[in-house]
């Protein structure tokens, strides 16, 4: 599918030119695999693509998508600080000029006013944070991103990133999850239980090879 195509789904002009600058002019298979399993039609998604085959993509078609409803909020999860600004600065630059607002909090003793945002990038355990604060503006958030759902299998984070989702789950019944990872031991279990859609594939930018290095010389593995 060419990105042009997705004018067809209302996806902003800005966020085609966006993509065009950057040499983006075809979806990948996984990015058109997930809009036919209805990213577009507010569908959970489970998305299990290798690293650097465009999982942000389909998180921001979907970041789109939910803005489109008035006063609506998205809320992308993330377990690292560092990676928290890094998305901040990339939605940053996509948003630039538009309307939409994107800010980043990811401590404890981070007291930035998020109700006035569109698109709040959280750690995992600011965002249990505000939950446990019971703020009135959290029934405005309309879709979930929680990227590397696998965490949920560490011992010391995945209960955080499971009460989470669970809470809001609760709290807010019509709420539409996008889950992101490469690596995901039990992907059919884990999108029962997220009520998603598992998309799965295995194309990547750059070939994967294995080898045996001695010697100074690799000898890959066919």
């Amino acid at each position: 599918m060419l990105i042009d195509e997705l004018k067809k789904y209302e996806v902003p002009e800005f966020f085609i030119n966006y993509n065009k600058k950057k040499g983006i002019i075809k979806l990948n298979p996984g990015q058109e695999k997930a809009i036919n399993a209805g990213l577009f039609s507010n569908r959970n998604l489970l998305v299990c693509t290798p690293t650097g085959s465009g999982k942000t993509l389909i998180a921001t078609l979907a970041i789109l998508n939910a803005l489109k409803e008035k006063n609506a909020k998205v809320v992308y999860t993330v377990p690292l600080k560092a990676l928290a600004y890094e998305k901040y600065k990339e939605y940053s630059e996509l948003f630039n000029g538009t309307e939409y607002k994107v800010i980043y909090s990811t401590g404890d003793q981070d007291n930035k006013d998020l109700s006035q945002y569109d698109l709040l990038i959280l750690t995992v355990e600011k965002l249990d944070s505000l939950l446990r604060s019971r703020l009135s503006w959290l029934k405005e958030i309309k879709l979930l991103i929680v990227d590397e759902i696998h965490l949920l299998n560490d011992p010391s984070r995945g209960p955080t990133v499971e009460v989470v989702i669970t809470l809001l789950k609760h709290l807010l019944p019509n709420l539409h999850i996008i889950s992101l990872s490469a690596t995901i031991g039990n992907p059919e279990e884990l999108a029962e239980w997220l009520d998603a859609e598992l998309v799965v594939d295995d194309w990547r930018p750059v070939k994967l090879e294995k080898g045996v290095m001695c010697n100074h010389t690799v000898e890959f593995i066919e």
